[in-house]
């Protein structure tokens, strides 16, 4: 029986820090919390993957791709090492090893969710990259990725910033990295997921602590 976990992607899904459930892979010393799944093994999914210092994980192709931020540590691979705030994509067809140092690593990873036309290879160190002028005062972006109506970004809030209520077209899905995210249906603090279906709407803003989110659109 195949594994489903959040997979109607209609449905608006909220997972707190709170709400963590953490279960061990194959391998030894990495575990995951499970976002969203279509799957067993091989599977389309969305996870908080968490590898313990020196873990290992087997050599594999990704068949649909990869798309994964360093939230912690440094996640490694024969290719290069990734520190905390790296994007990385890693298009149809390649392939790597991961190896985890002595500092262990947590990424948000995506995986089978890739446009088979979008070819572009990208590993970025977002603490190096500048940061753009947003829509409303108090907003700054990082454009990470763009393709064919499909978005992703870092999102800098200062404390007490509104956004224009607006509507998801294609569907928006927000990871709070830091501070604590606000709209009219609830309270997000660091660690927070939130999923939103194509044409949801809402009222974003923050209060004292502003907030860091990393955001993805178009792609539901």
């Amino acid at each position: 029986m195949v594994t489903r976990i959040n997979a109607d992607f209609e449905q608006r899904v909220v997972i707190l820090p709170e709400d963590y459930h953490w279960v061990d892979s194959p391998m030894a010393g990495v575990e995951r919390m499970m976002l969203d799944r279509i799957g067993d093994e091989s599977a389309r999914a969305t996870s908080i993957v968490r590898y313990a210092p020196f873990s290992e994980f087997s050599p594999h192709v990704h068949s649909g791709g990869e798309e994964f931020f360093v939230l912690e540590g440094v996640f490694s691979d024969e290719h290069q090492d990734y520190p905390r705030g790296s994007y990385v994509r890693n298009p149809i067809g390649t392939s790597h090893t991961p190896k985890i140092g002595k500092e262990g690593a947590i990424i948000f990873v995506k995986l089978q969710q890739f446009n088979e036309a979008d070819k572009e290879q990208k590993a970025i160190d977002t603490t190096k990259e500048p940061w753009l002028q947003g829509l409303v005062d108090g907003l700054t972006v990082m454009p990470l990725h763009e393709f064919e109506g499909e978005h992703v970004a870092l999102v800098k809030w200062a404390p007490n910033t509104q956004f224009n209520p607006h509507r998801h077209f294609g569907g928006e899905e927000i990871l709070v990295l830091e501070g604590t995210f606000y709209d009219e249906h609830g309270i997000y603090p660091k660690g927070s997921w939130l999923r939103s279906p194509h044409l949801s709407e809402h009222h974003p803003y923050t209060k004292d602590d502003g907030a860091l989110i990393y955001v993805k659109t178009g792609h539901l």
